[in-house]
């Protein structure tokens, strides 16, 4: 990979915990983003909306290191993004996605997924985690309301536990920057409502991480997030304050359909015109 100058005048924000400038990343003839700028600070929680296709994806992983762009300048917790060492950098990431799950062995016992996040693997091998450690799996497991399931298999769970597992597991590092795919999909009404509970608590605790969720739905949004980032076919609509974002005539424009936002007690509602 390399940088090809687009941004000469780039200068890195120093309170960025990420920072995208003019990101193009194409894959043959494909354009799966298109000269996006985008800044996350310290205190912020974005939430990335769009239709499929969008690019949205293709934002996440390159905010998890796990893609570079084709040009454009990536920043991630104060380091360039292909001049750094990305193992070194992934621990300080948490990550919960559908990639990430399907690597995730079904005959692994939940607390071993949840605390061999701190060795950066996926189970658990032959590794010694301290009292610590334990303590600290059980503590996210609690706080993501599944410590019931420590000693079951991850395979045995529905896909709504198996959804709270991977963000206490996205947690166990107790990470600068976590970043939440769709956490919300596949889950009933009641579970849904419940981790979106407890996302909003963690949206409102100063010392969690600045946080970036990724979903298809206004629906999904907890309680808490401050800023959004809507995307069409690889371009940033909008982005800003999630109240001056989330009108009618931005998800309208986002979805190719005339919408209608409404709030209400500080959650986000869409339906058709």
């Amino acid at each position: 990979m390399r940088f090809d100058g687009r941004v000469p005048d780039f200068e890195a924000n120093p309170d960025a915990i990420l920072e995208f400038a003019q990101v193009t990343v194409r894959r043959g003839s494909k354009l799966l983003l298109d000269r996006v700028d985008w800044t996350v600070e310290l205190d912020e929680r974005w939430v990335v909306l769009g239709p499929n296709g969008a690019g949205k994806t293709t934002l996440l992983q390159l905010a998890a290191t796990t893609l570079h762009a084709t040009s454009g300048v990536v920043n991630i917790l104060g380091e360039r993004l292909g001049a750094v060492d990305v193992f070194e950098l992934r621990p300080r990431i948490g990550l919960s996605s559908a990639a990430l799950a399907q690597r995730l062995p079904d005959g692994e016992r939940v607390v071993d997924l949840v605390v061999s996040a701190g060795y950066a693997v996926i189970g658990r091998w032959r590794e010694a985690y301290g009292g610590l450690d334990m303590r600290r799996a059980a503590t996210m497991l609690a706080r993501f309301g599944v410590a019931d399931l420590a000693e079951r298999g991850y395979g045995t769970l529905s896909e709504g536990e198996r959804k709270r597992v991977q963000i206490a597991r996205a947690m166990m590092t107790d990470p600068e920057l976590l970043l939440l795919d769709e956490p919300a999909a596949g889950m009933d009404l009641g579970g849904r409502e419940d981790l979106l509970r407890r996302l909003a608590r963690l949206a409102a605790d100063p010392a969690a991480p600045a946080i970036v969720l990724v979903t298809h739905h206004v629906e999904e949004i907890p309680l808490g997030m401050t800023h959004a980032l809507l995307l069409r076919e690889g371009r940033a609509v909008a982005r800003g304050l999630i109240r001056d974002v989330l009108t009618s005539e931005n998800l309208s424009a986002t979805f190719g359909l005339s919408l209608v936002v409404e709030r209400e007690r500080g959650r986000f509602f869409a339906r058709a015109r």
